[in-house]
């Protein structure tokens, strides 16, 4: 029996390099497991996609949320202690994705309930493979919520 869920897992990358983006979507198009990657570049955006309102209205709610700390306006910690705080929200796991290697925003992070947390090598070869490695885990291995 095919272990492959039937509908597409729902992610949500917060992130507001281009670049970045771009190398997250190349990365996860050839994945075992299909998914629908959705898009914000700010921490507002964020929490109006994750709240269905205004031009999110009719987005779907994600099985995972992989977030950058370094945004613009409201940044990822913000966001993160929003989503943590809020009881609809809650149980989606948050992934955080960052340049930062900080101790104080890795204590930081997981205070505020981050599922994980990983740092973006620089090298377009090692991002490939931690972005393979989270899909991998949290596609393939770890039982997500779904509505």
């Amino acid at each position: 029996m095919n272990n492959v869920p039937l509908n597409p897992i729902e992610v949500l990358l917060v992130e507001d390099n281009p670049g970045d983006v771009r190398l997250m979507q190349e990365a996860l198009k050839d994945s075992k497991v299909h998914n629908n990657l959705h898009v914000v570049y700010d921490g507002e955006n964020a929490m109006s996609f994750l709240r269905r309102e205004g031009v999110y209205s009719g987005a779907p709610e994600p099985n995972l949320i992989m977030l950058d700390l370094n945004l613009p306006g409201k940044d990822g910690r913000e966001v993160l202690d929003e989503i943590k705080n809020d009881p609809g929200l809650k149980h989606i796991p948050v992934v955080i994705v960052t340049t930062s290697a900080a101790e104080q925003d890795i204590l930081k992070s997981y205070r505020l309930h981050a599922n994980c947390y990983v740092t973006k090598p620089v090298n377009l070869d090692q991002f490939i493979k931690v972005v393979h490695a989270i899909e991998d885990f949290w596609f393939s291995i770890v039982k997500l919520p779904r509505k």
